[in-house]
Order: structure tokens, then sequence, then C-alpha cells
């Protein structure tokens, strides 16, 4: 038998912001699809037109190429399974709700909102508080079942609003084979005759996906274990349009958790607990409030990347930090777990440390430049290049830069003198003002030199120069933090490291 080209999808629905879960399903759908030599196809599935919010699609696009995971085919660079945006492929919907009804598989449903909702309180009123529209209820109801067949041909054509329900069978088992879960089983009295074709013409999920998988030649269909409850809705559609064959192999990935493990992470959680969900900052356009993203609060798209895959996902080697080259080598799907993974913050902060570790501290200094200018502060990219180097390894956000190095480019505004007055002397005043004079006899105003020449003049004085070197801090810092004294000394070069010794020394006394 002819193997299938690796072919998969993401098709998300543009109505805000992408959860940070999304984009691991974006990841794992790339991954797999790189390994295989195969095709990564983004489906904007956008036929819930009440719910759709304009930008959102441009934005689910931002994120993907922010994350570096570039689809080969989507709405906007087309493809050859074009369109890509179920919107404009509403007609066949129909067609094939049409089909399905010839065969028996589906059916009219002529029940207005109120009689709906009657139903429902009647139900409720007899106890069944989570009424489904299923055999029992039907009966009951004005449908292709109830109606005779020359009422429903009047209703058609008399435009009545009606909607196409999945003529679900009666108490038969529907088993599939999961990738990461192995063999599921559901039993249909257990499920409700879905919507597949609305009153508006749009498809629901349920009908669309799998025509949509099918036309587009999905091999591979990797979502949310919250749609496993969707499976069998979705395998017997294969089934009834004769394309059982063709249907792709499922994987529904675990849960990402809430922190305490209680119940799926959500935006709530990131706003009480103070962290992001969404990649990226998030807001209606045209309204004065977001939800604030990854991007936007420092991660590096690599961290992020890496922080993703290990939520749910691990190799066996005990290794953490993967390029996307190892990963798209390494990747199985047979080992992603079966339950959920606990999302850590703090975790997440320490994969975005170790990158900004690695990176290039000319790509730091550029990411860092926004935090500059918000700030009115204009520096050489060379200089902030060299102080993103000096203080990188403190940093677990690219704007941290600032908090660690804020000193090199302004003057301290306040200086921590009460940290030095206790032990301050007379022989280390005279001390700070004979060094600072000598500076221009150094042949270079370097970090070797000055640090030479600091325990030079201390030995002679017979002061220790770890008695000098916490003062000496102070004074070009402000306080005890920063990198190593004579390296943030010759950053600041001569006349500036000069200008803050005589700033410091009358605070001293």
């Amino acid at each position: 038998m002819e193997q299938k080209k690796v072919r998969v999808r993401f098709a998300p629905s543009p109505t805000g912001g992408l959860h940070l879960g999304g984009v691991r399903t974006v990841l794992f759908n790339y991954l797999f699809a790189r390994q295989h030599g195969g095709d990564f196809v983004l489906r904007i599935e956008d036929t819930d037109q009440t719910r759709f919010v304009a930008g959102a699609e441009e934005y689910i696009q931002e994120c993907l190429r922010w994350c570096g995971l570039v689809p080969d085919e989507d709405p906007v660079k087309g493809g050859p399974f074009a369109p890509y945006r179920q919107s404009e492929r509403k007609p066949m919907y129909r067609e094939y709700a049409g089909q399905l009804i010839k065969a028996g598989h589906a059916y009219y449903a002529f029940d207005s909102p109120e009689e709906l909702e009657a139903m429902r309180e009647v139900e409720k009123a007899k106890g069944n508080h989570a009424p489904q529209y299923n055999r029992a209820i039907r009966s009951t109801m004005r449908n292709s079942f109830t109606l005779s067949e020359t009422e429903v041909a009047e209703l058609l054509e008399k435009g009545a609003p009606h909607v196409v329900r999945i003529n679900m069978p009666e108490n038969e088992d529907v088993s599939f084979t999961d990738m990461i879960r192995g063999t599921v089983t559901f039993n249909t009295s257990t499920l409700d005759d879905k919507v597949l074709l609305k009153a508006d013409g749009m498809p629901t999920y349920h009908l669309a996906v799998v025509v949509d998988d099918y036309l587009m030649k999905i091999s591979h269909a990797f979502r949310g274990e919250e749609w496993l409850p969707s499976a069998p809705i979705h395998i017997l559609l294969w089934r009834y349009f004769g394309w059982e064959n063709d249907m792709p192999q499922w994987a529904h990935l675990p849960l990402i958790l809430k922190p305490d493990g209680n119940g799926k992470l959500s935006k709530r959680d990131g706003d009480r607990l103070g962290f992001p969900v969404y990649a990226m900052n998030w807001g209606v356009p045209g309204s004065e409030t977001f939800t604030r993203g990854f991007r936007e609060m420092g991660f590096l798209p690599e961290a992020f990347i890496n922080m993703l895959v290990m939520l749910g996902w691990n190799d066996g080697s005990g290794q953490e930090i993967f390029s996307l080259d190892e990963l798209i080598k390494r990747f199985s799907i047979e080992r992603v777990h079966k339950g959920g993974a606990k999302f850590d913050f703090d975790k997440a902060k320490w994969f975005n440390q170790q990158y900004i570790q690695k990176a290039d501290n000319a790509v730091l200094a550029q990411l860092f430049q926004p935090v500059l200018q918000e700030k009115g502060i204009t520096a050489d990219p060379s200089f902030t290049e060299k102080i993103t180097g000096l203080v990188k390894e403190r940093c677990q956000f690219v704007n941290e830069i600032w908090d660690h190095g804020f000193y090199f480019f302004q003057k301290p505004e306040a200086i921590d003198a009460d940290a030095v007055k206790p032990k301050w002397t007379p022989e280390k005043q005279q001390f700070f003002e004979e060094w600072a004079a000598s500076f221009d006899q150094l042949p270079d105003f370097n970090a070797v030199a000055l640090e030479e020449s600091f325990k030079q003049l201390a030995t002679a004085k017979s002061i220790k120069p770890g008695e000098l070197q916490m003062p000496f801090r102070i004074m070009l810092c402000g306080g005890k933090f920063g990198p190593q004294v004579f390296l943030i000394a010759e950053t600041l070069g001569k006349a500036e490291t000069i200008a803050r010794i005589q700033h410091a020394l009358p605070l001293f006394a």
C-alpha cells in the first residue's frame, strides 16, 4: 500500500488571542511535518460569524511568524487546496450535507430557538438538567422524522429556517486508535444529534473539519484532548461519506493545566497569577485594553518554543534545552504524555534565561532598543551591545538589561552612601583622590590596567583592596550590584569614572 504524504493542519477560529496551548498544537504539527518531509497547513475555521473578531486572523499569522513556525499553505500564500478560509468554501458544505441526508445519515430540523428553549425547560422540569437533541427528544420536535416528506419539501421550498443534524445511530460502539492514548471507544447512546449545517448555511466544526481534512488530504490530525468527545461524530462522518480509508490518524494532546494542576490553564489564571497565557499581546482592535503576551513580556521565541515542547513531551534523555533543528530530529508523537502538563512560570523564565545567556549580544541589544527609546535615551548600538554582554547572565527577560545595567546609560540618581560611611576613613578618601589623579598615567584605560594600579596603590597605603572595591562599585553604580567593577569602569570610560568618584567622595565623608 502506498504511503500517504504527511500533511498536518492547524485550524484555529479567528476569535481572540492565541493561547499557549494552541501554539503547542502548532509546534507538534510543525515538528511532525518537518520530520517526515511533509506539509504544514494553516486553515482558518471562521464558520461561526457571530464570534468572528476583525484582526484575529492577522494576529494568528503574526504569532506563527514570531515563533518561526511558518505554514507551507495558508490563506495568504495559498496552495493547491485553496481557499484556506472556511467562509470562502461555504457553498460546498451544503452539497456534502445533502449527500448525508440522501443516504439517511442526516436530517432537516425546523425547530425555532423558542421551541428549542421550551423543550429544554420541559426536560429540566423532568429532572433532565442537560437535555440533548437525541433520538428520544427528536420524536417530539419538528424535523424530518416527525414531519411528512411533503411537509419537509414545502418548508424547504418556502425557505423556512432550518438546520441539518446528524442521524446518530442507536447504541453503537465507535472505536479508533489514538497515537497517544491507544484504543478509544465511545457508545453512540451517549451522543446527541449534532448540528452539521447551521441556519445561515455555514457548517459547524463537525462537518467542516471532516470535509476539509478529506479534500486537503490531511494525513494526521493533532488537536487538544478537549476535542476527544467529538471524535466519534467525526469518525462516523468519515464512514458515512465513504472516506474511512482516507481518514487521518488521530492524536489528542494533553491539556496544559493551571500551576496547581486543578483544571485547564485559562487567561483568568494568567491575570490572577501575573503571567501571560497568549503568545503575543491581544486586544480587540480599537480597544484600549489588551492581554499581555509572552513576546511583549520579553521572551525569546526560541525559549518560548523550547518551554512549550516540554509541556507534555520529553525524549527520555533528561535533556531540556533543544534547538528547533534538534526537536525536528528527536520529536516523537508517541512520547507525548497522556496526562495534563502543569504550567510552571518559574520554569518558563528559566528557559528564557538560558536562551538569553546563549543569545548573540547584537540581537539582544536590538531587542532592548525599544526600552531605551521609551526612556528617551540615545546610545550607540556598539555600546548597548557591550552592556548587554556584561549583564545578560543576570537577566530572565530582555527588558531586565535596564534593571541590571541602567547606570551605564545614566548617572545613578541615588548613591548608597550609608553602606560605606561606617567604615569610611580619611585614608580611603585619600586613596581614591590619588588613584583617580593617576588615570592619565595609565597606558590603557582598561579593566586589567585599572585593577593592577588599584591593587598597587592599596598595597602601598596598607589598605586591603577588598575594603575599597565595594565603595568603588557604589560610586559607579549607586549600589552593591553589577558585573566586575573594573569592567564597569572601563565601559564607562575615564572621564565618566573620574566624575562619579568625585561626585561620591563628599557623600561618604
